[in-house]
This record gives structure tokens, C-alpha cells and sequence, in this order.
């Protein structure tokens, strides 16, 4: 068991999310850094679904009541167990009475912890993730209190003296204060044709700042305002995480983990799925590039991105010491 000391409501427990729902209104939800949860699970032997703790607000406090082993990833920030540090991306033991302590990220903005096992929650429509909205998931449907007892399944994990830790090329830190843009690839959206060339050449060619109004459900924009041709009128239609909408105002509005399945706004563009981690790492204040690129390559992307995660599972086998058959 574990007992939370530290946290804010916007943390909670997450896992892949429950896909296939969205007809009864309900969203995709999960992490909204999956590969960094994928990631955290596998260090430790776990299937990649298995329920761990997002955190969005910091500091976040943690007390072990056994021994068990744990993985974080995610965000860059500074890892304590009881009075020694640990690096982001590293699975690593902690003792019954033993605190764990994250602090605010020099890069990024969530940060995942995973237990070797899972967290011992309920499923409900095949996931263990916390549906705010809905009420449903998770710890009682919402965000994570001081005194919160969480339980653990019961696991075992073979982890190398000192540690186990993962490097994704991709994933090197950057930190808060970098004025970089962070680049999105983006596909064209149904009403993409409806927007002005002016509005086209602005979405691409300018930087976007995420603004305050920003949390799981989607990152509202701060930009030149982006303008359709002519007046358009729509029914309700579906959305997915990742698509791009633009309200009245010209602010585009990006969908994301916990976004509404359906809505009015006109659809500029869509995020390809294997940058969303980009966004979910992206706090309050970063500046964003879209960047257009071909359906070929989104789905080369997405293969190369699970491609990698296979042959993580496939080096993390070897040293810890497992084999893998079949």
C-alpha cells in the first residue's frame, strides 16, 4: 500500500485509457503521456496498461507501507527516496516507511509513477483511468487528496543492483525556460479547406503560446486569429485527441485525453498520434510550431514509435535478466 502526503486534484491515477467508447460519449482518458507510462510499466516488468499516478501539480508526496519497487518517467524533474536522489526514466526499490518526493520540473510537465504491479483498482469498461467528467475511474472518479491510501498488486519485479533506466533519443531534456518552439506534426482536417489562405499560411508559419485555460481535456492557443472563407455552419461531429478546432474567436483549441467526443467548432488540422506526448510535456507558456506532413508519414511515425517500444521490452528483458519466447 501507499499513502499519498502531497498533491493537487489535477493528478490522478491513469493507465492507457479505454478506447472504443466514445459512441456512449464517453473519452478516450488515460495518460496524456502514454509512451512515458507505457515506459515506467515496462521498466518494471508491467504490462504497459497497468494503473499508475499522473502528476501535473507539484511537489507530489508519496509514503510506501511495504516494500516494493517503483519506475518514474516523464518530466524532468528532481526525485528523492528518503534521502537519496534518482534520475527521470529509472525503476529503482523503496522500503516500507520511505517517502518519495517529486519536485517541479526543470523540463516537461508530467511526470508518471509506475508499481510493480499495478494499482489494485477497479476496472470499469476496461481501464483503471480517472474519468473526471464523468465521475467514474480511478480513485472514486476524481483527483488524488493528502491522506489517500492506494493498494498495490501483488508482483514481483527482478530489478539490477542500483536500478534499472531507460534512454529515448527523442526524449533528451529541454528545458522550461528554452524559447524554442516545440514542433507538432499535423495532418489536414475535414474543414481545412474551409479556412483562408491567410489562415493557412498562419497556422503553419506562426508560433502559438499555450495559455492558461489548458488542462486534460485540451490546450486553448494564443495567436493570430484564424479566419474561415465564408460564414459555415455545422452539426456536431466527432473528435479525437489531437484534433485541432477553431471557435469563433480564431483561437484554435487542441483536443486532448479527456476531450469532449463530439463538437460544433470547424476542424483545421489534427496532431498526429505519435507527438502527443509533445503536448502532455508542453506547460502553461510554451510556444508551438505546427508543422504539415503526409498521412505516410503520421503512420511511419506511429510504427517507428511502437517499433521502439518493442525493442525496449526486448533490452529491458535482457537486463533484468529475463528471456523472452515466442
Amino acid at each position: 500500500m501507499i499513502e499519498i502526503l502531497t498533491t493537487g486534484l489535477p493528478n490522478t491515477v491513469q493507465d492507457l485509457g479505454r478506447p472504443g467508447h466514445l459512441a456512449l460519449g464517453i473519452s478516450h482518458g488515460g495518460a496524456m503521456d502514454t509512451q512515458a507510462i507505457a515506459i515506467a510499466n515496462l521498466l518494471l516488468g508491467n504490462d504497459p496498461s497497468a494503473a499508475g499516478i499522473e502528476i501535473a501539480l507539484y511537489p507530489f508526496r508519496l509514503k510506501a507501507h511495504v516494500d516494493t519497487a517503483l519506475a518514474i518517467a516523464g518530466a524532468d524533474c528532481p526525485i528523492s527516496i528518503g534521502d537519496r536522489r534518482c534520475p527521470p526514466w529509472w525503476a529503482t526499490t523503496i522500503r516500507a516507511g520511505e517517502t518519495l518526493l517529486l519536485e517541479a520540473p526543470r523540463a516537461g510537465a508530467r511526470s508518471y509513477i509506475a508499481f510493480a504491479g499495478g494499482l489494485d483498482l477497479p476496472s470499469v469498461m476496461g481501464s483503471r483511468a480517472t474519468d473526471v467528467k464523468g465521475g467514474f475511474g480511478g480513485l472514486a472518479g476524481r483527483g488524488l487528496s493528502r491522506g489517500d491510501r492506494l493498494r498495490l498488486n501483488a508482483a514481483e519485479c527482478p530489478l539490477p543492483a542500483g536500478g534499472l533506466g531507460a534512454a529515448l533519443e527523442e526524449r533528451q531534456a529541454t528545458s522550461n525556460a528554452d524559447a524554442s518552439p516545440i514542433e507538432l506534426r499535423v495532418l489536414p482536417a475535414a474543414e481545412f479547406d474551409a479556412f483562408t489562405p491567410q489562415a493557412h499560411a498562419a497556422f503553419t508559419g506562426s508560433d502559438w503560446s499555450i495559455t492558461g485555460d489548458a488542462n486534460r481535456m485540451g490546450y486553448r492557443l494564443s495567436g493570430e486569429a484564424l479566419s474561415l472563407a465564408s460564414p459555415l455552419e455545422l452539426l456536431s461531429h466527432g473528435i479525437v485527441p489531437g484534433t485541432v478546432q477553431v471557435p469563433p474567436s480564431g483561437q484554435p483549441i487542441i483536443q486532448l485525453a479527456d476531450a469532449n467526443t463530439c463538437g460544433g467548432y470547424p476542424k483545421i488540422a489534427t496532431v498526429i498520434e505519435a507527438d502527443l506526448w509533445r503536448l502532455a510535456q508542453a506547460p502553461v507558456g510554451a510556444r508551438l510550431r505546427f508543422v504539415p506532413v503526409s498521412i505516410e508519414a503520421a503512420t511511419g511515425a506511429l510504427r517507428t514509435a511502437r517499433q521502439r517500444l518493442d525493442a525496449f521490452v526486448a533490452a529491458r528483458n535482457i537486463r533484468a535478466g529475463r528471456l523472452r519466447t515466442g
